[in-house]
């Protein structure tokens, strides 16, 4: 399964050297998950947290770090989304018994953009030592935390001055300022290079038989999400709710009709028929597809008594597109409502 800001490029927007993100007015991102696990590994492993007269406890290890990192810019505005559960290890040398085996763990379960360091959770616990390891955890619970905070702090300055410094991209008039992967081109070259692709592009659309037909298949697709219908059917036609899952601008007209544009033009088409909190029927295309071609898709909710099921027919999906089309309704669609909602927390 694919992770968030990983997958098919198509339902993300990009930067593209065709200048589709003028002025960074699209979003685009970069996944920060693995950076921030190496991160988070090299700022706790070997911190020392010093007890005068009492301890110096060590972490030794990081055995548990769950969650996912991603750095985005919409309209030249960087967002940070993170959400870490982070186990550590500690073992404590006391000062009057060097030999005697103290440790124990912590836990942050909640190492997110929602907390300041200073609203983190950190919880203590002592696996060993009898009441000097129970000096040891309330030191740390108390006085030791605020260094626990301090390598917090230090991972969320870093994401953020450091791992997007090449998010923002220059916008006209302004000097590029050692970035990577940025090439500097005459302005000649830059129009050589548009005439190529608009050329290139030309051709490509020249070639299509708009006529001619192409292998299709059908796609099925069910999802439970802990909401009622209703909730359900908003997350999908209001417009600041569908910006909100997918992250960026859209264009929704919600009527028979209606036209929509999501995930900067790659996914378009218009509405057939709607049904309040029962049934949605689109006319739905990749913007990679044959020109002209259009799949229906088919919605339906079906409210139950703790949740409220979706069932999705899509017909004339082009059949080489049919795993990429599934995978994307999965991460960019499901994935995302109940990641932006909480539509997969229990429904009370």
């Amino acid at each position: 399964m694919a992770k968030w800001g990983e997958g098919d490029p198509r339902w993300i927007v990009e930067e593209r050297p065709d200048a589709t993100n003028v002025n960074n007015w699209h979003w685009s991102e970069k996944n920060a998950s693995g950076w921030s696990k190496g991160k988070l590994k090299s700022l706790f492993e070997g911190l020392i947290i010093e007890a005068p007269g009492l301890a110096v406890v060590t972490i030794k290890e990081m055995n548990k770090c769950e969650g996912e990192a991603t750095a985005s810019n919409r309209k030249g505005k960087l967002i940070f989304f993170y959400e870490w559960v982070v186990n550590l290890e500690w073992t404590a040398e006391l000062a009057d018994d060097s030999k005697k085996d103290v440790n124990g763990s912590i836990e942050i379960p909640n190492l997110s953009e929602e907390n300041d360091p200073e609203e983190v959770d950190v919880i203590v616990s002592v696996t060993a030592g009898g009441a000097a390891g129970d000096d040891v955890k309330e030191f740390i619970r108390t006085k030791g935390i605020k260094t626990i905070q301090d390598q917090i702090r230090e991972y969320i300055d870093t994401l953020k001055k450091e791992y997007a410094t090449d998010l923002i991209k220059p916008t006209k008039g302004q000097a590029v300022t050692n970035q990577s992967k940025t090439v500097i081109t005459s302005p000649s070259a830059t129009t050589q290079q548009s005439t190529n692709l608009l050329r290139t592009t030309t051709n490509n659309i020249e070639k299509m038989d708009l006529g001619c037909k192409i292998p299709t298949s059908k796609v099925t697709l069910s999802q439970s999400f802990k909401c009622t219908a209703e909730d359900l059917y908003r997350a999908l036609t209001q417009r600041e709710m569908v910006a909100a899952f997918t992250r960026g601008d859209v264009k929704l007209e919600v009527e028979k009709g209606g036209k929509f544009e999501f995930f900067g033009g790659n996914i378009s088409g218009e509405f057939v028929s709607l049904e309040t909190n029962k049934q949605i029927i689109q006319k739905w295309r990749f913007k990679t597809w044959p020109s002209g071609h259009y799949s229906t898709v088919t919605l339906d909710l079906e409210q139950k008594e703790d949740c409220t099921n979706i069932i999705l027919t899509q017909t004339g999906v082009p059949a080489s597109e049919v795993e990429h089309t599934k995978q994307g309704w999965q991460t960019y669609y499901w994935e995302s409502i109940k990641r932006t909602f909480g539509f997969g927390a229990i429904l009370l």
